[in-house]
């Protein structure tokens, strides 16, 4: 059996963070320790760059959509994939500004 986990701390005797500003190890895979293997890193840049080229393309999409008087569900459709491409890269650029790896 492995040992209890001990709670971390947030916040340093300073107030500024101590292990949460980098991202905690392990974090994301549910396998770590299992085998021998390595923990798994997130790819955060590929995310980064297909959620810019997921939010341009839709946005673009979407407008060419409009301006050719098509249906406009399918352009309302692509504007709510670049409303989520936007906040997807919202959440990786702020992961990333707090140093995790990837």
């Amino acid at each position: 059996m492995s040992e209890p986990r001990r709670p971390r701390p947030r916040e340093d005797h300073d107030g500024g963070p101590v292990d949460y500003s980098r991202g905690l190890p392990d974090h994301h895979d549910p396998t770590a320790g299992i085998g021998g293997a390595a923990p798994a890193q997130s790819a955060l840049t590929l995310r980064l760059v297909l959620a810019a080229f997921g939010l341009v393309f839709c946005l673009v999409a979407g407008l060419l959509w409009l301006a050719a008087d098509l249906p406009v569900w399918a352009a309302v459709v692509l504007f709510v994939l670049a409303a989520a491409a936007a906040v997807d890269l919202v959440v990786v650029a702020r992961r990333k500004a707090r140093g995790e790896p990837g």
